[in-house]
């Protein structure tokens, strides 16, 4: 499995909404599917499934509040 099926994945586990792998565009936090408990998960599981650790220095709900900036954000890290 490559780094944006794996991001889409969790994605899709911690929202509990299929539409993140369609919708790339969806904005998650507008939208009510990541609120700050459900960005810690996310987080965790990018670190434990991709081991890329994002710094929280690093994330902005404005720069990470979509599938796609949170693939290209992972990528970027070093995937």
């Amino acid at each position: 499995m490559n780094t944006k099926e794996t991001i889409l994945n969790i994605l899709t586990d911690v929202t509990g909404n299929d539409e993140v792998k369609t919708n790339l565009d969806l904005n998650l936090y507008d939208e009510g599917l990541l609120d700050s408990m459900a960005t810690v998960q996310l987080l965790v599981e990018i670190d434990s499934q991709c081991g890329i650790t994002v710094p929280v220095s690093e994330f902005d709900r404005d720069d990470w509040g979509t599938p796609r900036q949170i693939i290209d954000h992972v990528l970027a890290l070093g995937a």
